[in-house]
């Protein structure tokens, strides 16, 4: 296989939209029946994440056909992403600058293409192209193997949150992508 990597950026969500709910309503599948993983709940999600100026995607293609994709944005000052810990973390840890922390949004890769690196391939030309100093996900703790995979990949468990009233509880992780620059 010849992977293919594209990176969007938010001007071009238009042309790549019915990409990513395709992809994310094969992956999530077997959730559907849940509203909050219903397509229209995650489009939802997905125009508020685009909305933010740094927002960027890489998506993945073998041969012209989407296998995966990764996008994030940079947290902005206010953010209520740390808001959600179930057990507070330090005020200096979770301040935002706009520039300090990637949130990486989505992963996701397509059945048939598990288990090749691909997921990791996209993960970290998404983070190649970024200024952030770190990232951070949200994964179901349940999925140890999931939760594993991005422990190897260098994040690190910091606590946990319940995002949306109808979310999932998720483990909050983050990686250090470089040194925090000087205040």
């Amino acid at each position: 296989m010849d992977l293919e990597l594209r990176r969007v950026g938010r001007e071009g969500l238009d042309e790549v939209r019915q990409t990513l709910l395709d992809v994310f309503a094969e992956v999530y599948a077997h959730r559907m029946s849940d509203p909050f993983f219903s397509v229209e709940r995650f489009d939802e999600r997905l125009t508020g994440h685009a909305g933010r100026n740094s927002w960027e995607a890489v998506i993945g293609y073998d041969n012209g056909t989407p296998v995966g994709y990764a996008y994030g944005a940079a947290l902005q000052p206010g953010a209520r992403w740390w808001m959600h810990q179930l057990d507070p973390l330090p005020e200096d840890y979770t301040e935002e600058t706009g520039a300090r922390t990637l949130a990486l949004f989505e992963l996701m890769t397509r059945e048939q293409w598990r288990g090749q690196g691909i997921a990791r391939r996209i993960h970290e030309e998404l983070l190649a192209g970024r200024a952030e100093e770190r990232v951070t996900l949200l994964v179901d703790p349940r999925k140890t193997e999931v939760k594993a995979t991005y422990e190897r990949w260098g994040y690190t468990n910091v606590g946990e949150q319940k995002p949306f009233p109808d979310s999932p509880l998720y483990a909050t992780m983050v990686r250090q992508l470089r040194a925090p620059t000087a205040a």
